[in-house]
Formats: structure tokens, sequence, C-alpha cells
């Protein structure tokens, strides 16, 4: 068993509650909504009409000015990831021996390139509307579209760039370009659940010891067209246009459904002694990780009732981590406000603590944030480390009253001092069966 140990050195929050660890915090603890009627483009025609748009996102803030073309073939989805990269390696005060000769940073370099990873997850990238309306246009004869045409005129009014606009694999591609890193690569596209499964994989390439240094998280934006119509289309959603502000509501016993966001956040997980050696500032450890499935033959789509799958992700990430149910002080939930997923994770917490679940305080942050799809696991898991971290638990707000079928203890009475040990993160798929568990511990310098 390997003996290496894994801190978080660094946090890249984007989301539409603030963009860095200081104004994404604050804004947890005043228990503030950024979900509000979408701007991006005119949803008067769609039953849901709200969402959690990002303003004044900078992509010329977050890459060096050589790299600034490249903006051109950047997805919403991939400019997201790099200014999370961007908010992330600042933060955790990274440097390579590259961006000091590119002059980009100053000082000594801290560590090496080729032992610097990088996992993220990704979502369905929603190509741009407006763009390829204009080629399929050009496509079509007295209103109709042809293929003969799309494939003579059509295709010659996109970039010949186009695709890398949309590829899932982009998000990673651009960070470690911008970032040199050069260590292991991977993209995760596994729904809501990408987040934590590439923290998880970044977290097992550390300790097994082919990287030092990993960048890890994921992100999406789903305040598009597309992305509205898909989870209208899935009953998803909530209608409530006329309240944003308590549209979001986890767990609570009159819940209405979720609502698109956009946003995300990546991570610096680091070898503790490789953190020690350039005097890094730690928030806290990683110390397990586990995954799970659960298709739910007899209901496809459908969580499983009892949370099957959920529970064995997170009866994995406690052995893993070499814990018992007894040992957890916060549950970092992941609900968004959907019936019948909040009551089966609700039946998995029951399932893995027992007991304990009457005393654990149960966190959410989605009220105020909505769902990020590949993006919210990243964003869920940063909370959960300042939490640890600041031994602070913000609020869940939206959440009363309780729903009596789910049976957690929620912190809904604004930020409450909690002396955290130990917590526990959970993120799954809405549609995939995919579930992943993560066992954040306060760190102690030992």
């Amino acid at each position: 068993m390997s003996t290496r140990r894994v801190v978080v050195t660094g946090l890249g929050p984007v989301t539409p509650l603030g963009t860095g660890v200081t104004a994404f915090w604050n804004s947890l603890l005043e228990g503030r909504s950024a979900i509000r009627r979408i701007r991006a483009f005119d949803p008067g025609r769609f039953k849901t009409q709200i969402g959690g748009e990002i303003d004044d996102l900078k992509i010329s803030d977050a890459v060096p000015k050589g790299y600034r073309k490249a903006a051109k073939i950047m997805a919403r989805d991939i400019v997201l990831a790099v200014v999370a990269a961007h908010e992330a390696v600042k933060d955790a005060d990274l440097k390579t021996k590259c961006r000091i000769e590119r002059e980009e940073v100053s000082g000594p370099a801290n560590m090496d390139s080729a032992r610097f990873g990088a996992n993220i997850g990704s979502g369905l990238i929603c190509a741009d509307l407006p763009e390829l309306t204009e080629a399929l246009y050009s496509a079509t004869r007295d209103g109709q579209f042809t293929l003969e045409r799309w494939g003579g005129e059509g295709m010659n009014n996109l970039t010949p760039l186009w695709l890398l606009k949309f590829l899932p694999n982009m998000l990673a591609c651009h960070v470690t370009i911008v970032h040199d890193a050069q260590g292991p690569s991977n993209t995760i596209t596994c729904g809501e659940a990408s987040s934590h499964l590439a923290i998880g994989e970044a977290f097992r390439t550390i300790t097994r010891g082919d990287a030092d240094v990993c960048i890890c998280g994921g992100a999406e934006s789903k305040t598009n067209p597309m992305a509205l119509v898909r989870q209208g289309l899935g009953g998803r959603l909530s209608q409530d246009n006329e309240h944003p502000e308590r549209a979001c509501r986890p767990f609570a016993v009159d819940r209405s459904g979720a609502v698109v966001s956009e946003g995300g956040g990546l991570v610096i997980l680091e070898e503790l002694e490789h953190a020690r050696a350039r005097g890094a500032r730690i928030y806290a450890e990683v110390v397990g990780f586990g995954a799970g499935h659960d298709a739910h033959i007899a209901q496809p789509g459908h969580p499983h009732p009892e949370g099957r799958g959920a529970a064995v992700a997170m009866r994995k990430a406690l052995r893993d981590a070499g814990l018992t149910p007894g040992d957890v002080d916060l549950v970092a939930s992941f609900a968004c406000g959907l019936v019948e997923h909040d009551r089966s994770e609700a039946a998995a917490y029951r399932s893995v603590l027992g007991p304990r679940i009457a005393d654990v305080p149960v966190m959410n942050i989605k009220a105020g944030l909505g769902n990020n799809g590949a993006g919210s696991g990243a964003i869920d898991f940063i909370a959960a480390v300042l939490a640890v971290h600041y031994a602070t638990v913000p609020p869940a707000f939206n959440s009363t009253p309780v729903d009596p079928a789910c049976g957690l203890r929620m912190v809904v009475d604004g930020p409450r001092d909690v002396k955290v040990q130990h917590a526990l993160s959970l993120a799954y798929a809405l549609g995939g069966g995919q579930y992943a568990g993560l066992v954040i511990r306060r760190y102690r310098d030992e």
C-alpha cells in the first residue's frame, strides 16, 4: 500500500456566485442566490426560463498574451476550465520552468512539469448555435435542407478548426498547454459524476507515484438552448420562473426540480512532501476515493430508491480511507432538487451511516447555484474542502421544511461552526448511473 499522502493546495472555483476562493466562499456563507432569468439568450418560449449564469468571464486574464488567439476555438465550457485552472494554479502558487522562461511568472521553479498531471471532467459541449445555424441556412434551397448543398456550401461557412471547440478533451488540452502540465492526462465524461471521478483519478495518480502534482476537477455550461431542451424534456427542471431565487429546493418537501447553471472548478492535488518542500499552504487532505454504478434496470433513467450505487461508492471511499461511519463529521451532499434523486441519495446516507445520520450535519449548496453538470462535483468538493479548512458549514437555504422521507439533519439556520475532521462528499450522474465518493480530512502536520 502506498504511503504517499495527497493534500489540496489550490482551489479554483468559477461559479455564478463568484470566481476565486474568497468571492465564492463569502457568497456561500451569506446564503446568496445567483439564479435568475437567463440572459444569454431569449428563454421566452421555454417552460423554464431561469438558470445560473456567470457575468464578466474574461479569458484574456487567464492565458498568456501569446495564447489569446486560441480563445477563438474555445467553447464556453473550455473558457470555464481555463479560468478555473488560472485561479487554482495562482492559489497554489505553482511555477514551472517553462512558464518562468516565457515570463508568465517570476521567481524560481517549484515543480517539475513532467510530474504535473491533469484529470478534467467534461460534459456534452453545446455547439455554437448562431454559427451553426448560418452554415445550415446556406445549405438550404427553397426552404429545404440538402446534404448536397451542405457538403458543397454549408460546411465552407464553418472555420476549419470548428470541431476543436466542441471536443470534450479540449478542456484538458488547453489547460495543460497553458500551464505546462506534461504528466499523465485524462478526460472523464460521466455527467455530473465527472468531477469527482477526475479528482479520484488524480488522487490515485499521485498515490501510485506517477505524478507529484495534479490539476483536476471539471466544468460545463448548461445555460444554452440545447441543454434547456434536453433537461426540460426529461422533466427535471423547476418551472418557478416568478421566484428564481427559490426555484431550486434540495431535500425540501415542496421541491419541484433542478435549475440549469454553468461553472465548475479545478483544484490542485499534491503529494504531501512535495507541498512541504515548496512551503505550500495546505487546505485539507484527500484520504479516500470510491466509485460505483447502478443502472437500475427496473426503471431506466431513475435512481435506485435505496441509493444502491451511491452507497457502494461511499462505502468504498470510507474503506479506502481506513475509516468507519462513526468517523464522518460532515456530509457534502449533491442533491439538486429532484424528488426521486434526493430521496435516493438520502437513503444511501442512511444506509451507509446508520444511526449516525441523526447527528451528522448535511451541507448542500445547489440552491444558490443550480446544476453545473460536469462542473457540479468540483464546486461541491471545493465547498467541502473549505468547510473542513475553516471548520464552518455554510447554510443549505431553500431546504426547509425538509422532506421527512429524507430524514437528514440539514444545516439551514445560517453558517455553523463545526469541528470537521472528516467530510464525505458524493456526486452522481443524473441519467447515467455513475457514482463517486471522496473523503476529505482536516490536515494534520504529522
